[in-house]
């Protein structure tokens, strides 16, 4: 039994291994499997990380958008067959975990900062 545990353990490190790093507050596009009878497209959810939850194998992900100006919220388990790949479009800076007040927020008020990197210091040269 251990053998078929560490057997889907290896399995989930490796697939842990291609996915980007990103945590609450990145807007991200999350491409996922739709299947519409016998036929499969990809279709891509695009929205703010409110929230990222356990550990492992059951980690979960909830990614929250505005469309026809009504939020939505899916949550995707993070090493799903479904979820085909996850881009990071921006890093955004926040200082808590779990953003469940942007749910009460409308318009440019809902938006999260972005990060930006420190910029390098320039050497003189005399």
């Amino acid at each position: 039994m251990s053998d078929l545990i560490k057997f889907v353990e290896a399995d989930n490190a490796a697939r842990r291994a291609e996915l980007p790093e990103f945590s609450a507050g990145d807007t991200i596009n999350v491409y996922v499997k739709i299947r519409e009878g016998n036929k499969e497209r990809i279709q891509v959810f695009q929205g703010t990380v409110i929230q990222r939850r356990n550990n492992g194998a059951g980690e979960t992900f909830t990614v929250r958008k505005i469309s026809n100006g009504i939020g939505v919220e899916r949550i995707f388990p993070l090493l799903s067959p479904n979820v085909d790949k996850i881009e990071v479009l921006r890093k955004g800076k926040v200082r808590r975990a779990r953003l469940f007040y942007l749910r009460g927020k409308q318009g440019r008020a809902a938006k999260v900062k972005e990060k930006v990197a420190p910029k390098a210091k320039k050497k003189v040269v005399a």
